[in-house]
This record gives structure tokens, sequence and C-alpha cells, in this order.
């Protein structure tokens, strides 16, 4: 996490100075860093599971359910990276899955990611929250041709 601009979410790994040592101590960093991984992915499959559009929804409910996603997913990326070195490029990555776990093709998901953050998060800044919704309802809008809007 924040070290060598990955922008990750494992804290038991850093760089080959600091984690790798004697064959016992090495061997217990990197299982417990591929284990934090795991854990990782197994929380992103929850949530997908908990965001995603049901299969039945129409263009605005599916407009409002990417919205959403989009503005929780981002936030917990930028939490759990501490919005740290390039914090962003896990963000794209979790949302360029996101779009793939609902059914848009991987080129389809990297470019509506990439349109919609378009350079707007930096390195060791947290976005605002006015920045986070405002890319939600970009990748929405340009997924759905529809604004999300839910009056309930």
């Amino acid at each position: 996490m924040g070290e060598g601009g990955g922008g990750g979410v494992v804290t038991n790994w850093c760089c080959t100075s600091h984690s790798v040592g004697e064959p016992a101590s090495t061997a217990a960093n990197v299982v417990a860093s591929l284990r934090e991984w795991r854990d990782w992915l197994e929380e992103l499959e929850q949530r997908f599971e908990q965001l995603a559009p049901p299969a039945e929804a129409d263009a605005e409910e599916r407009s409002w359910h990417l919205e959403r996603a989009t503005t929780r997913l981002v936030t917990v990326v930028m939490d759990r990276t501490g919005a740290e070195c390039s914090w962003y490029g896990l963000c794209r990555t979790v949302l360029t899955w996101f779009l793939s776990f609902t059914g848009v093709g991987p080129e389809g998901a990297k470019t509506a990611v990439d349109t919609a953050i378009g350079g707007r998060f930096k390195s060791w800044t947290a976005p605002t929250q006015t920045l986070i919704d405002s890319v939600g309802e970009d990748l929405a809008v340009d997924l759905t041709g529809i604004r999300p809007y839910r009056d309930h």
C-alpha cells in the first residue's frame, strides 16, 4: 500500500528491502500478503453481488445502480489505499472488474471507466464527495444514456 506507485491494499508486503529477509520471515510475509489480497478479492465479490443492477432492471434503474456502485467502490478503494500513491490505478481496476461482472465486455468496461475518471483522481489526494458523485454519474450516463435519478 502506497509503495512503488502501485496504490494497492496489501499492507503485509512492501518492497524487496523491507519484505525479503530470512527465509522464514519472508515466507510469512508472502503468506500474509496473499491472504490479505484474497480477503480483498472476496470482499469485492460480495460488494459486486450487492451492488450489481438486477437482471430485469430497465435503463433508468440500471443507471441508478451503476452510479451508486461507482460511488461506493471508489470510496472503498480510496479508504483501503489511504488515497496514497497511484491509488486511482486500483480504482480503475476495481471499477473495470465490476462492470465486467455486470456483463460489460472488457474493452467497453475499460473505456467507460477511463472516460469517467478522465484524469480527475490524483495521487496523495482524496477526491471530494462531489467529484466521486460526478464520476459515478458520468459512468452511468455513458453506459446507459440516462442520468441516474431516484425519488425514493
